[in-house]
């Protein structure tokens, strides 16, 4: 086929194709695309999904290509037109039939819905799925559950939960010396373990019921084990595809919405009750684990829900990653005194957020550590209360720890992944 006969097709993409909004990575901007058969996903720059957004079968690519010229002042030749249609053509993202002299035939795929990969699991970790299809079980739930999305209950539920942290600040001392009265009692502090074990398996399905309302769909509900803790996980896809980025900030914030929510009873109770009540110490236990768990998972650190929201809302794909990219290159360039050539692409806008960005995590680290050793002065019994100043040295070591834990699995799955 010759460059002109090429230039007057009309292709157009399969419709159900999910394209998400401009995203960040590194210092380049993104594009995901998503095909709902064979749940394959392509990354694209602005200039392909440029022309990816115009191929509705009623432009000819002559008029895609003049557009293309006049925005981006380059005109795409017939060897360029041939490699970005049979690069969507090859991953399925074309709607009809190409012709076969002008496109190279399609890479072979494996069926869109046999198994997926096989998950591995050791002493240390594994999962286990526990629901055989999870859009159907949301789907029930999400029609049984209407009534909480409706602005006559989400508001009114959404200003109690902002005043119930503010309450327990209010009342924290006499708070913090009832929970300490659960280290004598080992009964109850079990219970709410398991009480805020069950918080939070509700908080995983709440992420699914909020992507579920905007068009998200979860792939898989189950049992996660890591180390000595096994938890319920709630996988859902399509989150990057919502048309706004509140819908994707509501989606990652509704589990902590829920956990907060679900402590709303216990405080009027604990108020209400006599100070020598027995399940004062239970209520007080609850309330201030489960906010401070709740909270806790605010914080704009991976893998929390706080890092999510702020992600989702900067446009960020990998907002830690990249901080950290540009606080070496920056820390390289105040060593050397200069300025190296890579930080030429980091604009005063992402310069600010990774940089920025970086200094938050400094500080709560900081932050974490001072507050250590007060805190395990005041829960822990009369006799620990002298070792709590190796407390800020053994969360140091810990986290080093876990650093490290985390970097030979990356390396492991890595290894797996470039496997024959």
């Amino acid at each position: 086929m010759s460059d002109r006969d090429l230039l007057t097709l009309r292709p157009r993409i399969k419709p159900g194709v999910r394209i998400s909004g401009a995203l960040r990575r590194g210092t380049g901007t993104i594009h995901l695309i998503r095909d709902p058969d064979g749940e394959r996903r392509l990354e694209v720059g602005v200039k392909e999904h440029f022309i990816i957004v115009r191929l509705d079968g009623t432009r000819s690519l002559d008029e895609i290509g003049e557009e293309y010229a006049r925005h981006f002042r380059l005109r795409l030749g017939g060897a360029q037109w041939q490699q970005m249609l049979g690069l969507l053509y090859g991953r399925g993202l074309l709607a009809g039939h190409a012709p076969a002299a002008a496109l190279a035939p399609p890479p072979s795929h494996p069926p869109a819905h046999g198994p997926g990969p096989l998950r591995r699991s050791t002493l240390l970790s594994g999962s286990v799925r526990l629901v055989a299809d999870p859009p159907v079980l949301l789907d029930r739930i999400h029609r049984a559950t209407g009534f909480v999305r409706r602005p006559h209950f989400l508001l009114p539920l959404s200003v109690l939960v902002l005043a119930l942290p503010a309450g327990i600040a209010a009342r924290l001392g006499q708070l913090v010396d009832e929970a300490a009265r659960l280290t004598h009692q080992p009964v109850a502090l079990a219970a709410v373990g398991a009480v805020l074990w069950v918080s939070l398996a509700l908080h995983e399905l709440a992420h699914g019921l909020a992507g579920r309302a905007f068009g998200g769909r979860t792939t898989e509900i189950g049992l996660r084990r890591w180390l000595l803790m096994t938890y319920l996980y709630c996988e859902m896809e399509d989150v990057r595809f919502f048309p706004r980025r509140r819908q994707q900030v509501a989606t990652a914030g509704a589990g902590v919405l829920t956990n907060l929510a679900l402590l709303l009873p216990c405080y009027p109770v604990w108020v209400l009750l006599p100070e020598r009540a027995q399940a004062r110490p239970f209520l007080a236990g609850l309330l201030l684990f489960g906010t401070v768990m709740a909270l806790a998972n605010l914080l704009p650190l991976p893998p929390l829900d706080g890092y999510k929201i702020l992600g989702y809302a900067l446009g960020h794909v990998q907002l830690a990653t990249d901080s950290r990219t540009f606080t070496v290159l920056l820390a390289r360039a105040a060593v050397r005194r200069g300025k190296p050539a890579a930080l030429a692409g980091y604009s005063g806008r992402l310069r600010l957020v990774l940089g920025g960005y970086a200094l938050v995590c400094a500080a709560l680290a900081a932050l974490a550590l001072a507050a250590t050793g007060p805190l395990c002065r005041r829960l822990l019994p009369d006799r620990w209360a002298g070792a709590a100043g190796w407390a800020p040295v053994l969360v140091a070591g810990c986290a080093l720890a876990l650093w490290a834990v985390g970097m030979l699995a990356r390396a492991a799955r890595g290894r797996r992944g470039g496997a024959p």
